[in-house]
């Protein structure tokens, strides 16, 4: 596949739209490459100026099934024509993708409670954990994003995510995560023998009122920066909270439905929480979550002490539907893996070429790529990171940044990119950061 033709960016168009942008939208809900989507099929996205991208972001995680996948544009629109909205009552794509969702989750997660965003999720998970254990304090750990409403923000160790906003909601004990390539212990894995796990109950003894009840916790952490612990970490930390008898939930906001290269991420080690938020990919587009638990810790709430104005509603559980039956039909869970391999061996290797790019971890289709000083290999380079997305998007790769200091690239394409396609991106992306160096 051939290099795409340089283009202006912002386009002519685009610059129209970001200057009307800026004028009715507030400048801090935007922090992306300066251009316009105006329509997108499978991982190309086209802008209002024409230009055609190839699509390393999926919108923030969320198409994973591929931009307007046919499937799930008919059952939009089959249902957009029969009902679109009926608070509370049960209808039958609700019913039955309560059913489904609970066939494909661990066994000891029987019963789902459908919801509309990532934040409601984790809100609702811990608000219902507290009423069945009892106890109001929550682990959470440093660099999370669970949401920013004002209970998730209140369990995140990002600055960027609480400072300046006044008091967080009590309860929250904050723990440093396994982030080995810049370990605040200063250790090694293994030979640390999950060191951050066995502190744990320091922190506690030291941060609680003893009265903690509940561990909430990311398989990778997304807005951190793509932080993966090393292998056999999240099991042990299960271990570590039953062992104490503390309620574990899972946040899969992110990770869930193949991204990682299993439909959820904590099918790799066999991890059963009592609880599971799950979002983003489960609407591929569509707004759509839910929290998964075990029955007896829903069973502590009362009839209509959970409710959503638009949790499970018909539209979006339509749109549910169509996904895992797709995520079935077209095996994008394995072709995650599959390319997700290929993608980062390639990455690793402009790694060798390329001092600036400090770290390349993941799994499946979820890479981080931290971008450092050349020189020393190590310190953050956030000014250098947002030179090569501009870059990479003149060439027509769309990337997005984030982590702590603002110096990781993310690699997610939507799951239904072929190995051509990965390698053109990985092309253009080495292009780009050797024309930033410049």
């Amino acid at each position: 596949m051939n290099p795409l033709p340089l283009r202006k960016v912002p386009g002519e168009k685009s610059q129209k739209y970001l200057k009307l942008s800026g004028v009715y939208e507030p400048s801090a809900s935007l922090d992306q490459v300066p251009l316009v989507w105006d329509h997108a099929e499978r991982v190309w996205v086209t802008d209002v100026d024409g230009n055609r991208y190839l699509d390393f972001t999926s919108g923030v995680l969320v198409t994973n099934l591929g931009h307007s996948h046919p499937a799930l544009v008919k059952a939009v629109q089959e249902q957009a024509e029969r009902l679109m909205n009926c608070y509370s009552f049960p209808t039958v794509e609700r019913v039955t993708l309560a059913e489904s969702l609970v066939k494909s989750l661990p066994s000891n997660l029987d019963r789902v409670f459908l919801l509309s965003t990532g934040a409601e999720a984790t809100e609702a998970a811990t608000r219902i954990a507290k009423r069945y254990t009892g106890k109001h304090e929550v682990l959470a750990f440093y660099g999370a994003f669970h949401g920013r409403t004002y209970g998730a923000m209140s369990l995140a160790g990002s600055a960027s995510t609480r400072r300046k906003f006044g008091p967080s909601v009590p309860g929250g004990v904050i723990a440093p995560y396994a982030y080995c390539y810049r370990c605040i212990y200063d250790k090694k894995f293994p030979e640390c023998q999950y060191y951050c796990i066995q502190v744990l109950d320091r922190i506690v003894a030291s941060s609680s009122t003893d009265d903690l009840g509940t561990v909430i916790v990311e398989p990778y952490q997304g807005t951190a920066g793509f932080v993966y612990p090393p292998d056999g970490w999240l099991k042990e930390l299960e271990k570590w909270a039953r062992e104490r008898e503390l309620v574990l939930i899972v946040d899969e906001v992110q990770s869930g439905f193949g991204r990682t290269g299993r439909l959820y991420a904590i099918e790799w080690e066999d991890v059963h929480p009592q609880m599971l938020c799950l979002g983003k990919g489960l609407g591929s587009g569509v707004a759509s979550s839910a929290v998964a638990a075990e029955s007896k810790i829903l069973d502590c709430m009362a009839p209509g002490e959970l409710s959503s104005t638009w949790g499970g509603n018909p539209l979006a559980c339509a749109a549910s539907l169509a996904v895992l039956q797709v995520m079935k039909d077209d095996k994008l869970p394995e072709n995650a893996e599959r390319v997700g391999k290929v993608l980062k061996a390639a990455l690793k290797e402009v790694q060798k070429r390329q001092p600036c790019l400090g770290d390349v971890r993941g799994r499946g289709l979820v890479i981080g790529l931290e971008f450092v000083d050349p020189q020393d290999r190590y310190t953050p380079a956030p000014q250098l990171t947002k030179k090569i997305t501009l870059k990479a998007a003149e060439r027509g790769l769309l990337l997005g940044k984030l982590g702590l200091y603002g110096n990781v690239i993310r690699v997610a394409p939507p799951l239904v990119i072929t190995e051509e396609e990965a390698l053109l991106g990985v092309q253009i992306m080495e292009s780009s950061i050797t024309e930033a160096l410049k």
